[in-house]
């Protein structure tokens, strides 16, 4: 913890206002919900400081400044020092699996064969408060060895096998609020109520089982916001009387100035730390976001922008670089494909592309990658099993390589076509009517998709739309084009879904959001601000 940093207790309590389920009372026990308060008191502010400075940096982005390597601290780039150290059973985490903290799946993953499932409270989830505190129930009985589920439907009991996957959860990002629980009557941290209410109940049960708490930590810009997130880890350890460097965390770098930051990010996490994560998917998004204003950064369309070139392949090289250095673990993005329902080609396909990409990682340097189905599980580790006999590549420094920052900001090359937009107005507001409805993670064309996904897709007509991009027909993507093309796509939709599910699944209300967002004279920071105050 900081020196600087002063002790709270809370005079008032953690106000809940909803009613919650019976069922949820032992997770909202008075302890718990004081425990949380204490946090919101501790840290809340500098969270909001933080946040305020994202803002304060963006500015200065929106007037041409581009994101850099920092003057201030070279001594810890240049420096020689290691993260404290990687638990036992983290140490071989070559394929991971992730999804949403929904119970079946939760067990359908940890009895995959994938060596570790991350739990997600956050991009995968979609924040309803019966989502997020049913998941909590659902962490509580898996620390005490008692998760399972009986399908109300079918009847078929789901428990967990004999060897399973260690569990990682994320919580929700420093940007989201818990809206249904404030602490002197404002909405307190939903990273900070996800964590505390896990935290609490749970991380003693993990270690006395020889695990422990361990934790993705998504949305991070700055080192500044991991020395937050290491402050809250020290003092909750010491709340909860378990030894410092207990709790664990990988830190997803999805955001672009993260990427100038990854050496500082380790550094002020050192005692916490296990490694980072090329989190693919926000990252675009974040590169859009941040510098998308200017012309000279207009990407082609997203099914262009892969892993193999430009500041996608700088930043996954960086980040094995960087991370092996420092004796962490640099674990590779996500593949989305699910399988292929009764066209055994395409599902080969598919596959197919999902094992040059886990190729591309192992061969690299990546220590692990991500996985969205259990069916993928096998596919990804095949291809590491053959690349990375031993548990880990972290050896590998490869010094041979340098990244700069010019490669780090470099566009992809490609077209823009009517298809791509199409596919973003598609893809984006089907996205938003699922999670308005509850459901955080979406299969949609054979892709499980989560939030980071409708991101990219209103993010990228937003800036089409800045810079009045060209079409590879000639035509310039112009307010015009975008509603004729998203009046023709609504109507395809009403179509598919027919008149009542297409009110039912809230994509009157997601169309809205969308428009609203990217017809914005600003890339608004994330969909999920607004669309929140509609699921309350």
């Amino acid at each position: 913890m900081s020196a600087t940093a002063k002790i709270q207790t809370p005079i008032s309590q953690l106000e809940l206002t909803c009613t919650t389920a019976p069922k949820f009372a032992h997770i909202l026990s008075e302890d718990a919900l004081a425990f949380v308060a204490t946090l919101q008191a501790n840290f809340g502010h500098r969270r909001e400081a933080l946040l305020n400075a994202r803002m304060e940096r963006q500015t200065r982005f929106d007037k041409g400044e581009l994101p850099d390597f920092l003057r201030e601290t070279q001594y810890i780039r240049s420096s020689d020092w290691s993260i404290l150290g990687t638990p036992d059973d983290l140490k071989d985490r070559r394929v991971e699996i992730t999804g949403p903290v929904d119970r079946k799946m939760m067990i359908n993953a940890l009895n995959s064969g994938a060596n570790v499932f991350m739990a997600d409270f956050e991009d995968a989830s979609s924040p309803t408060l019966d989502n997020m505190l049913q998941g909590q129930v659902n962490m509580f009985d898996y620390a005490r060895g008692s998760l399972a589920f009986t399908d109300p439907r079918t009847g078929k009991d789901y428990k967990l096998g004999e060897k399973t996957a260690v569990l990682k959860i994320r919580p929700r990002g420093w940007h989201m609020l818990e809206a249904h629980a404030k602490l002197d009557g404002e909405p307190v941290s939903a990273g900070l109520f996800d964590f505390g209410l896990y935290a609490f109940h749970n991380a003693r049960a993990l270690i006395e089982r020889g695990t422990g708490a361990y934790f993705y930590l998504p949305k991070i810009e700055s080192h500044q916001e991991a020395q937050l997130w290491d402050d809250v880890f020290t003092f909750t350890e010491a709340a909860l009387g378990v030894p410092h460097g207990s709790f664990k965390a990988t830190i997803l770098i999805e955001t672009l100035p993260a990427a100038f930051e990854m050496d500082e990010i380790l550094y002020a996490m050192k005692d916490h730390i296990v490694g980072l994560n090329c989190g693919r998917w926000d990252y675009i998004f974040s590169y859009i976001k941040r510098i998308g204003g200017n012309a000279n950064y207009l990407l082609p369309d997203r099914g262009q922008v892969g892993m193999g070139t430009a500041f996608l392949k700088a930043y996954s090289l960086l980040l094995i670089q960087t991370c092996h250095r420092r004796g962490a673990h640099a674990m590779g993005g996500m593949a989305a494909q699910i399988p292929i329902k009764g066209d055994e080609a395409a599902n080969e396909a598919a596959f197919e592309k999902v094992r040059a990409d886990k190729d591309r990682e192992a061969s690299n340097g990546h220590d692990g990658t991500w996985v969205a189905h259990p069916a993928l599980v096998p596919v990804a580790l095949d291809v590491f099993d053959k690349l990375m006999p031993q548990q880990n590549q972290i050896h590998r420094t490869r010094t041979d390589i340098t990244i700069t920052r010019e490669d780090l900001l470099a566009p992809h090359t490609g077209t823009t076509t009517e298809d791509g937009i199409r596919e973003n107005i598609r893809v984006g507001i089907q996205y938003i009517g699922a999670w308005l409805t509850g459901r955080g993670a979406v299969p949609l064309y054979n892709l499980m998709e989560d939030a980071a996904t409708a991101e990219i897709s209103r993010a990228q007509i937003w800036q089409q739309l800045k810079h009045g991009a060209k079409l590879d027909d000639g035509r310039t993507i112009t307010p015009d084009l975008v509603r004729a093309l998203f009046e023709d796509e609504m109507r395809l939709l009403k179509t598919d879904f027919g008149k009542e599910q297409f009110g039912a699944n809230r994509l009157p209300e997601a169309s809205n959001l969308f428009l609203d967002l990217i017809f914005a004279p600003d890339c608004k920071e994330f969909l999920t601000t607004p669309a929140y105050a509609l699921i309350q």
